[in-house]
């Protein structure tokens, strides 16, 4: 991943400021056009996500892990929203259950709860990516959304991906985003859409 070009007076070094490995690996996939060393956030490094959205707890975590590595820092707040639900679990999303099983079942089991043999509840949901980009000193100089719309299966399908992606359903190609191949996620994805946004803005800063 080491390469020779990077942002104008400073390393070629950007962190992706997170310590999910799936995150980890879609950003490397994603950014692999650009002359870069991507690493992970330093072990042991947490950042409290005190904002009330996604862009507000982007911007606190690329902040932080620049001022805390001195390089550029690229960080993402994403999460799921499901309309009959109030918009939950949306920025607790990761915070929702202890783990992806169990994130994915109290779901399941809350729409279930809003429904009934006469109501049916509506499973529209959408997942949304916010992705900031600080410089070294910890300075916000870009910061992009982007969304994907779906609905929530009554159980999950597919393999891959990770966090909520075997129930979320995304009709334009009748798969969930465990069933899709890396490419097709990328390209519909709600992080591939934020960072198809960003990279216009992000190249001209790359000497």
């Amino acid at each position: 991943m080491s390469r020779s070009c990077g942002f104008q007076g400073s390393p070629t070094v950007l962190i992706i400021a997170s310590g999910n490995a799936g995150k980890l690996r879609e950003f490397t996939a994603l950014l692999a056009d650009l002359e870069l060393e991507v690493r992970p956030q330093p072990a042991g490094l947490e950042v409290e996500e005190t904002g009330t959205s996604f862009a507000a707890n982007a911007r606190l975590k690329a902040e932080a892990v620049a001022r805390a590595t001195g390089h550029w820092a690229l960080a993402d707040d994403s999460g799921l929203s499901v309309d009959a639900l109030g918009g939950a679990p949306g920025i607790h999303s990761a915070r929702y259950a202890a783990s992806d099983g169990a994130r994915i079942e109290r779901m399941l089991r809350e729409l279930d709860a809003a429904g009934g043999p006469d109501r049916p509840v509506h499973r529209h949901a959408r997942f949304t990516a916010a992705l900031a980009v600080a410089d070294p000193s910890g300075t916000t100089v870009l910061e992009v959304e982007g969304i994907c719309p779906g609905e929530i299966l009554q159980a999950p399908r597919g393999e891959g991906g990770f966090g909520y992606d075997p129930i979320f359903w995304v009709p334009e190609v009748g798969q969930t985003f465990a069933e899709m191949d890396p490419a097709l996620k990328r390209r519909l994805g709600h992080r591939g859409k934020a960072l198809a946004a960003l990279l216009p803005q992000l190249r001209p800063l790359l000497g």
